[in-house]
């Protein structure tokens, strides 16, 4: 898909552009286990028409639990960021899982940041349209970029599905979708796992032809082109301020925080994680330090949902656990384990204290 993204950016001059929202976890694995892909990576940003976006290190849902770990885990992935990509620095902000509401908002803009990603949930928005930039409603400052979550299923969950009333999607037909969007709607953001290319969607189902023949589509047959969010966010104006009082996210039916802090388990497991959050930081070991960061991530949490209905299928194709309850046992025994390497460091430095 990276090779196929960087055909287009040159077959189009740059006309083509594309956005990355790449976690410190992500990149971490590339570093280790696949250098070659995190070059592929490098040499779509030294094109100037690929956006790099800031988002958590971990994958975390620190946002949701501690303002300062939040502010943390973002500086530590602008650091990589800028380390990996020469220098790079984010302008636009994606959460965990597109996590947003007013507050958390308001963090972001705190932090720098221009604008921020989030879904276009029903719930929130009513009747508007996600295809307008917004503002946060505390800070207006920072623009909201809204997912389409419509267009973006289409082409990540319903593709080669062939129950589908809309089955095939050709580029011909997702053009007319879009054309049927409103002039005065200026902006769409088609916003998905990047899994979509290959694995849910396997490359027998054309979903590569699909992409390859999108620009020309695009191009040739409506008004829309292509933009950076940076670019999206900047050219188009305002439209209103978006209240979200209570956090939305992109995960299931609800686009609430179910799918991660839903049932006992999970809340038990992510308030015992927090517990540890001032003991962590009196520690200056890096064992301690990243094995903190990798629990955060908010995969953890997922594993452990219980939702047996509308969304149980989805859950339990993402998890490699047999059941949510598995899940739980596994991350308590890891957890427990931490707590007690955590309680044997502060012992030792208030023993070293003492004698000093």
């Amino acid at each position: 898909m990276n090779e196929l993204l960087l055909e287009l950016i040159r077959r189009y001059n740059g006309k083509f552009k594309v956005t990355f929202s790449i976690s410190g976890v992500c990149l971490d694995q590339f570093e280790l286990y696949a250098p070659d892909v995190l070059e592929s990576f490098k040499r779509l940003v030294e094109t100037g028409h690929v956006e790099l976006l800031s988002e958590t290190d971990a994958h975390a849902l620190c946002s949701l639990a501690s303002k300062e770990e939040f502010k943390r885990m973002v500086d530590s992935h602008r650091e990589k960021i800028k380390r990996i990509f020469n220098g790079y620095e984010p302008k636009v902000f994606r959460n965990t899982e597109l996590i947003y509401s007013d507050k958390i908002g308001a963090m972001v803009a705190e932090m720098g940041f221009e604008a921020m990603l989030t879904e276009g949930a029903k719930h929130i928005l009513g009747w508007k349209s996600p295809n307008f930039v917004y503002q946060n409603s505390v800070d207006p400052n920072l623009r909201i970029l809204l997912k389409n979550f419509q267009l973006s299923d289409d082409i990540a969950f319903r593709f080669s599905n062939k129950t589908w009333s809309d089955y095939p999607l050709t580029t011909e037909k997702f053009v007319n979708w879009i054309n049927a969007i409103p002039k005065e709607q200026e902006v769409l953001n088609l916003f998905m796992d990047y899994e979509t290319f290959g694995e849910h969607q396997w490359a027998e189902t054309g979903i590569f032809e699909f992409m390859r023949s999108l620009p020309e589509a695009v191009y040739r047959h409506s008004d829309f082109g292509f933009s950076t969010t940076t670019e999206a966010a900047r050219n188009a104006k305002p439209i209103a301020k978006i209240q979200v009082p209570t956090p939305i996210s992109w995960a299931d039916e609800e686009r609430d925080l179910t799918a991660w802090l839903g049932n006992d388990l999970q809340n038990e497991a992510f308030t015992k994680l927090y517990e540890l959050e001032s003991q962590v930081l009196k520690i200056d070991d890096p064992d301690i330090r990243r094995d903190w960061k990798y629990l955060q991530t908010s995969d953890h949490f997922y594993y452990m949902c219980t939702k047996f209905f509308s969304d149980g299928a989805v859950h339990s194709y993402f998890s490699h656990y047999d059941t949510p309850y598995d899940a739980f046992i596994n991350y308590m025994n890891v957890l427990s384990d931490f707590i007690l390497r955590v309680k044997n460091k502060v012992k030792e430095l208030e023993t070293a204290e003492r004698e000093n």
